[in-house]
């Protein structure tokens, strides 16, 4: 029973088109942890595929655990941001497993001008994982202080990929 349940998972395995981007097209959604200095939260995003190697897209993160600052619990608007993005899919270039894909790219936010770099790696044809970080390259306020500092600060993504 053993070999047969075992010969039938490789044969399942085998069968699954595991691409972590397709190019043109392609449509993925990530649900993942967002962790940052002094909050942790939920980020969700959107990629779609344009090209060979582009794919622009959506981010929404919101801070479920965030630290009070001079005992001033944050606001919604201190704890959310929204942003687009645009990704260079870059696995196929560097000649990785088509179940793999690093995205280095660029977002405009609600808080800043950023870049981030990610990498996926898809399990099946609509499952896998992603890790993911960002940093801003151009805050709108050059004093960022007390709240302001979320989502304006080194952020770090990990969670599930799906292809859409």
């Amino acid at each position: 029973m053993r070999k047969i349940a075992t010969l039938l998972f490789l044969v399942v395995v085998s069968l699954a088109n595991a691409q972590a981007y397709k190019g043109k097209g392609d449509i993925k959604g990530q649900v993942g942890l967002n962790v940052q200095d002094g909050g942790t939260g939920i980020t969700v995003s959107s990629d779609f595929g344009i090209g060979e190697n582009m794919s622009y897209g959506f981010v929404a993160t919101y801070l479920l655990s965030a630290d009070r600052i001079l005992d001033v619990k944050p606001k919604f608007e201190d704890r959310a941001d929204v942003k687009v993005r645009f990704n260079a899919n870059l696995g196929n270039v560097f000649k990785l497993d088509e179940a793999m894909d690093i995205y280095p790219g660029l977002n405009l936010g609600t808080r800043n001008f950023g870049a981030h770099l990610g990498f996926r790696y898809f399990f099946t044809s609509g499952f896998g994982l992603y890790a993911e970080g960002g940093v801003p390259l151009a805050k709108y306020d050059s004093d960022v202080n007390g709240f302001e500092y979320y989502n304006n600060q080194f952020v770090l993504n990990i969670g599930a990929s799906f292809n859409l």
